[in-house]
């Protein structure tokens, strides 16, 4: 398979060089962080690690996203898989293969490395993040009838699958309605377990009250809004 990795990445030059050096370099074609408005030397390390870096001056999660996808859009050979994972180094890339393996092996659409069932390093998610997760994914089981675990940013999709649920969201929204979309088309969707650790920084969402509101409220929107 061709795979290539999209990272949004928002002020993160401390973390990006522990992402990309450990990502398996023989499952990938091209990465592309998605430096999104960083004030910091974000664009310059993620260069400096060989990745391919897309600015994207509005902020959002979704926003920078899209802007990787833009970038892959405009190749001539197109991917079968794109994976996403974030810029903070709380995931392990290095399990990228857990993700890729059922797309392989078994012609899955859609694998999302769930933390909830995996390995959890203590503090690496707040309660908050426990609930909303619980919550929205009881939420899709009981409208949509998709089982999911967790919202976890560390997913791989095949390109055709991607491009065909027509992703729109730009910011808090980004993860739930990828599981929502591929949820109503019936995609053959399965989750693994992933590793999760303390994220190196400061969480722009779970991190601050505002953001906490925020993104629990569009998680919520988003999944009511798709029905």
């Amino acid at each position: 398979m061709i795979v290539d990795v999209i990272i949004p990445a928002h002020n993160e030059e401390k973390s990006i060089s522990s992402v990309l050096n450990d990502i398996p370099a023989n499952l990938v074609r091209e990465v592309v962080v998605c430096n999104n408005n960083s004030s910091d030397r974000t664009k310059e390390v993620a260069q400096e690690c060989g990745a391919t870096v897309v600015t994207e001056l509005k902020k959002g999660y979704g926003a920078a996203c899209l802007k990787g996808m833009e970038h892959i859009a405009q190749k001539d050979r197109k991917p079968d898989v794109i994976v996403f994972i974030d810029g903070d180094y709380s995931d392990h890339p290095e399990e990228m293969n857990k993700l890729l393996s059922p797309i392989a092996e078994e012609n899955y659409d859609m694998v999302i490395g769930s933390r909830a069932l995996g390995k959890l390093q203590k503090g690496s998610m707040q309660l908050q993040q426990i609930f909303g997760n619980w919550l929205a994914t009881s939420l899709i089981k009981m409208i949509y009838g998709y089982t999911f675990t967790d919202l976890g940013p560390f997913r791989a999709i095949k390109y055709s699958s991607l491009m065909a649920i027509d992703m729109e969201d730009k910011d808090f929204g980004w993860t739930v309605e990828m599981q929502v979309k591929a949820a109503k088309q019936k995609l053959k969707c399965i989750e693994v377990p992933v590793s999760y650790r303390k994220r190196i920084g400061v969480s722009k969402v779970s991190g601050t009250l505002k953001g906490t509101i925020l993104a629990g409220h569009k998680i919520l929107w988003t999944i009511f809004k798709l029905i």
